[in-house]
């Protein structure tokens, strides 16, 4: 294995082509294969499965390939405290459920440390992704929550993928709705004021179990239900259809209007919001920035 082989197989994996991996490399197409080959071969895995279209990462090449991108960004670090040549994109990516702090973050991490070239990725997605884009080193920190219902499910998955949890805040629940809602009049919502509303909640693919809810009482039985992929979308349908969503409260109005309040929820029930990491690594120079600017913000 070589940083070149390395370098290579990543940027097949962000052209989705050979060709035009090997246009943007300026290597010759089949000693671009070739190479692929000789890594695959050394490692007794397949990263890639040709096809007419392109190429697809198989399960274990995405594994892989997050392998590599952290020793490319390890040897790059190394080339830019010792040379002083700094070698192509800074890269970051972050996995999170929809948590407007954590974005407030990300925003920060790429003012102070985003440079002259630069590749950051925010992903807001579904929770058993978090967990999966961590697990193969596709993100280098994930964000995600835990409370009774989800905690055993929630920590054995972790466990399972080698990933450990480890807390930022405990919030009690709230209740996020437009700020000319009806609901946003009280002081307090209680779950039988809820109960003519529209329920949002966000959509958790072909991992729908309760456990991965990204909210709490989700076992709950709703009359009206509406089911979104994206936080601007579940905040239109807030303001639009009076609706509800039931989260942790922290919102930031500069980066998400004015038109959206949150009201404490009269329940005994918790979110313990926290990032996760992977066991098996450190955690990068940037990962651990990310970190220090979420502490000091929650």
């Amino acid at each position: 294995m070589t940083l070149k082989q390395l370098h290579y197989a990543v940027t097949v994996s962000e052209t989705g082509n050979i060709t035009e991996a090997s246009r943007k490399l300026y290597i010759a197409q089949p000693s671009l294969t070739s190479a692929i080959q000789e890594l695959e071969k050394e490692y007794g895995i397949t990263i890639f499965l040709r096809k007419k279209t392109g190429i697809e990462i198989t399960k274990e090449g995405d594994e892989f390939l997050g392998y590599a991108r952290q020793v490319l960004e390890q040897a790059n670090l190394i080339e830019e405290r010792y040379n002083g040549i700094k070698t192509g994109k800074i890269r970051f990516c972050v996995s999170s459920q929809h948590y407007s702090f954590a974005v407030e973050a990300f925003v920060k991490l790429l003012k102070d440390y985003g440079g002259d070239k630069y590749e950051f990725h925010m992903r807001e997605t579904e929770t058993y992704d978090i967990i999966n884009d961590v697990a193969t080193l596709r993100s280098e920190v994930g964000i995600l929550y835990l409370n009774k219902f989800n905690e055993t499910v929630i920590l054995k998955t972790l466990k399972d993928n080698n990933l450990s949890f480890t807390p930022l805040f405990k919030a009690k629940p709230h209740v996020f709705v437009g700020k000319d809602s009806p609901l946003a009049a009280k002081k307090r919502i209680s779950l039988k004021d809820l109960k003519p509303y529209p329920r949002l909640s966000y959509e958790q693919g072909s991992h729908n179990s309760f456990y991965f809810s990204e909210e709490i009482l989700s076992t709950l039985d709703c009359d009206k239900e509406l089911i979104v992929r994206d936080r601007a979308t579940l905040f239109n349908l807030l303001v639009g259809m009076d609706g509800y969503t039931i989260c942790s409260g922290v919102i930031n109005e500069t980066l998400n209007g004015p038109n959206i309040v949150a009201r404490p929820l009269s329940i005994d029930d918790y979110m313990e919001i926290g990032y996760i990491l992977p066991n098996s690594i450190n955690p990068s120079k940037l990962t651990g920035e990310y970190i220090e600017i979420l502490k000091s913000m929650v």
